[in-house]
């Protein structure tokens, strides 16, 4: 599995859960806190894009999951 690469900023409860997935599983990832990286919304809808309204953003490789509800259905999981 590639690496998963989470976007998401602190007090977000769904990038939490998303994290805390990952570490659950044992995946490979990384979490990108936007904005102590000073990353826009505009920066992430040119990552991601399309426009992006939430957050987290989350990524397998370079391919754009979704948020969190997505990458628990992308791992088999009942988000």
């Amino acid at each position: 599995m590639k690496r998963i690469t989470i976007f998401g900023r602190e007090g977000c409860g769904f990038c939490r859960r998303a994290k805390a997935l990952c570490e659950t599983k044992a995946l490979d990832f990384i979490y990108v806190d936007i904005h102590k990286e000073g990353i826009s919304k505009a920066d992430l809808e040119k990552t991601v894009g399309k426009p992006v309204e939430t957050v987290p953003q989350i990524f397998h490789g370079k391919e754009h999951i979704g948020g969190y509800t997505e990458l628990a259905g992308f791992l088999g999981i009942d988000g």
